[in-house]
């Protein structure tokens, strides 16, 4: 059994966090799948999604610090766009997760939420969320 859904996400500015568990909770729940996995895909290639605490609002701002220590915007990037950073983070966070799906819920530590992370805002992405059993 299979199910697929998706939805957009609208973003505000040029590097933010959005906590979307919420909305994959909703598509997890809605496959009437019991036993199985979800994965949460992003198809954009500077955007990306991780899992990562949701409890204290300074931890996305302490790892989007990191990531700009690691992936500055510099100007000996030749990608004319000029957002060769946003896609360095993209690739060094993914565009990818994969959740276990229990009792019709995902399985998440207490702490744990779903971020959705724009690196070139503010712009309107989708996430596709795919629930397998």
């Amino acid at each position: 059994m299979s199910y697929l859904t998706n939805f957009n996400v609208r973003t505000s500015q040029q590097h933010e966090w959005i906590d979307i568990t919420g909305e994959v909770q909703r598509a997890a729940a809605a496959s009437g799948i019991a036993e199985g996995i979800c994965v949460v895909f992003v198809p954009h290639t500077t955007a990306a999604v991780t899992i990562n605490e949701n409890a204290d609002p300074d931890v996305p701002h302490d790892v989007g610090f990191a990531l700009n220590q690691i992936s500055p915007d510099r100007r000996e990037f030749r990608h004319s766009e000029g957002n060769s950073a946003a896609h360095t983070k993209s690739s060094l966070v993914g565009p990818s997760i994969t959740l276990i799906v229990s009792g019709g819920r995902l399985l998440l530590g207490t702490w744990q939420g779903i971020w959705f992370n724009e690196y070139d805002g503010p712009r309107v992405r989708k996430v596709h969320v795919r629930v397998l059993g």
